[in-house]
């Protein structure tokens, strides 16, 4: 199984259909003008499309009205991380999916500090844009009553898509792979920090002060993390795991890959729930990648796997490898977009499992790159012992043989046995669950800046015939000097500096997005890059 050839191209900017699916923009273009009533309308969309998004809007408000939803929370996540949101009534939901709702292209430079920066075509008073729903996504709330979640798309007045739109971008990475037969999954995890509420200034109070990944932890909280999972579950998101983690207060949440775009959708899902559940609570949850200086921080590993004609490519080494090898060649560069904070390098630190080196390992967790191999899927049957000498007619005897020839019935279970572990051989070679796993990133990414950058980079390398070096075992910061993979970068300035020279990432993201995200990194670099961790994390803790 072999990578089909990619070549680059101008970036593809697509509108979003059903869940995972993709359309072509220039066929599903985009706003009307409020109160327009027209039939062809400035921005291309026809009335049977507009008549569409109509008829499925009312469908989706009267599924929300079921479910005691009074308004639709409409979120973007900005180039800082951020989580934007525009509330409108539920009774608006069918004027938004065919008018949209405006707002400010200015958004795309705000800073994690709410201040604002400019882009060499993005900043000041002028302009606007118009947010559509995806529909397929607007789900009830159910830490928060009333209230629904719409991720959105966002277009220009004139209706072609937002070039700086970042869900759009993950959708053309993902639709560019699937030209060529190419499929991904994708999966974040989700971490946090859980804290009684306290006024400001205050110092941290854990509600638990249970040992990392203990039961004594979960015990203390087992009702709010009960609620979590139960309110997960009940928006339609399969839970994985959930458990506590290593640093005081801290768990970690897992649900099942969906494809890129609806994988980002999840994650600030996720997140939005946990901080509902908590708010109910008592709580106050951070996803901020530091949280005191000198701890552990909250990570936000990407998982990626990738599917050709049925088979996992990331379980055929001869078919990922080049794949893996551009997203090694592009990781310092997409630092910029999957740990972007000045926060978060002080998350990167050697030897505490957050993948700081330039180098992948099979099931290798200091590795910035973990190859996580499938397991065996099946449970280990148990194997019926070949019985020893002299005691073969006691084990008959034993034996249910309802009428069989008993030397019969022991020989098929022996076969059976043998075929069960068959199976589980080739389950496990069938590499279903094998994926890659991106351990530098943190949850002050934009989830669909991070997933898309890492498919423009994996495309590259197929493209190039990138090659991988050899994996690491062990602890790289342990390796002597000789043998040490180099360290990814060591600031938001050096990770900036990569960025800007990565042709891969300026292609991809196109020069409007891209030079929108220079500025931010940059102007929290100025702002935030000399100041102390205490100083940073202060600043960070309760903005992710």
């Amino acid at each position: 199984m072999s990578w089909r050839r990619w070549r680059p191209r101008t970036p593809i900017l697509v509108s979003r259909g059903p869940r995972g699916a993709a359309r072509s923009a220039c066929t599903t273009a985009g706003p009307d003008h409020e109160g327009d009533g027209a039939g062809v309308t400035t921005g291309g969309r026809q009335v049977a499309e507009r008549d569409e998004a109509r008829a499925q809007a009312r469908l989706t408000a009267a599924r929300l009205s079921a479910d005691g939803v009074d308004a639709v929370a409409l979120t973007w996540v900005d180039n800082a991380g951020i989580a934007r949101v525009k509330g409108i009534p539920l009774s608006r939901l069918v004027d938004a999916a065919v008018h949209g709702i405006g707002m400010s292209p200015v958004f795309d430079v705000f800073l994690v500090d709410d201040a604002i920066t400019t882009s060499r075509h993005i900043g000041g008073p002028d302009g606007d844009l118009r947010l559509f729903p995806d529909l397929d996504r607007a789900v009830a709330l159910a830490a928060q009553p009333g209230w629904a979640f719409a991720p959105v798309d966002r277009y220009a007045q004139d209706g072609t898509p937002h070039p700086a739109c970042q869900r759009q971008f993950a959708a053309a990475m993902a639709a560019r792979a699937a030209e060529f037969g190419v499929t991904f999954r994708a999966a974040f995890e989700t971490e946090w920090i859980v804290q009684r509420q306290a006024a400001p200034g205050e110092p941290p109070s854990y509600p638990t002060d249970g040992p990392a990944y203990g039961l004594h932890r979960l015990t203390d909280l087992s009702d709010y993390l009960r609620e979590v999972l139960l309110a997960l579950e009940a928006q339609g998101l399969t839970v994985q795991q959930i458990h506590p983690e290593y640093a005081p207060g801290q768990f970690e949440v897992s649900v099942a890959a969906a494809d890129p775009v609806a994988a980002a959708d999840d994650a600030v899902l996720v997140r939005t729930t946990i901080r509902g559940v908590s708010a109910r609570h008592g709580l106050r949850a951070s996803f901020a990648p530091a949280f005191e200086a000198g701890g552990v921080g909250n990570g936000g590993h990407l998982h990626l796997s990738a599917w050709q004609d049925g088979h996992n490519l990331m379980a055929d080494p001869a078919a990922r490898d080049s794949f893996l090898g551009g997203v090694l060649d592009e990781l310092p560069a997409l630092l910029a977009l999957g740990a972007p904070s000045v926060a978060s390098f002080l998350r990167l630190v050697p030897s505490h499992w957050a993948g700081v080196y330039r180098c992948w390992g099979v099931e290798n967790r200091e590795a910035a790159l973990r190859v996580v191999e499938a397991p065996h899927l099946l449970p280990r049957p148990e194997r019926p012992r070949r019985p020893a000498p002299g005691l073969l007619d006691d084990t008959i005897d034993a034996a249910d043989t309802n009428g069989e020839d008993p030397t019969q019935a022991l020989l098929r279970d022996l076969e059976e046995s043998e075929r069960l572990r068959q199976a589980e051989q080739a389950a496990a070679e069938s590499g279903a669950p094998a994926n890659v796993e991106v351990k530098c990133f943190d949850q002050s990414a934009n989830p669909y800046l991070a997933v898309g950058g890492v498919i423009a980079a994996g495309l590259a390398g197929m493209d190039s015939g990138a090659k991988l070096p050899d994996p690491v075992q062990g602890d790289p910061a342990l390796l002597p000097p000789d043998r040490r993979p180099p360290r990814l970068p060591a600031d938001l300035g050096e990770s900036l500096a990569a960025f800007r020279v990565s042709t891969v990432l300026h292609e991809a993201l196109g020069e409007v997005l891209f030079e929108a995200v220079a500025a931010v990194r940059a102007a929290e670099q100025e702002a935030y890059g000399a100041r102390p961790p205490e100083d940073v994390i202060a600043a960070t803790r309760w903005r992710y």
